[in-house]
């Protein structure tokens, strides 16, 4: 009798739909992410789950607000995942 499935190998696309405690190795899902101003190309760096309205520091814009889960980031705003050091 065989499986249908490796369950030693399992695909990218099973990983990513298990809860983060049942991946194969467990890895958290949040992140720090550096977000770029729309209005003064100033970065901030900002947590990805975070629960607080975050700011820039140079105009004052609002560049993501808490939504639940994470932050959504506001229109005209760019960011980059931080790489762990």
């Amino acid at each position: 009798m065989s499986l249908a499935r490796d369950l030693l190998h399992p695909t990218l696309e099973e990983e990513e739909k298990k809860h983060k405690k049942q991946w194969l190795v467990q890895s958290p899902s949040s992140y720090f992410m550096d977000i770029k101003c729309s209005g003064c190309y100033d970065i901030t760096m900002v947590f990805s789950h975070a629960q607080t309205v975050a700011f820039c520091i140079g105009c004052s814009m609002v560049l993501c607000k808490p939504i639940g889960r994470k932050a959504r980031l506001t229109e005209g705003c760019s960011f980059r995942r931080k790489q762990h050091q």
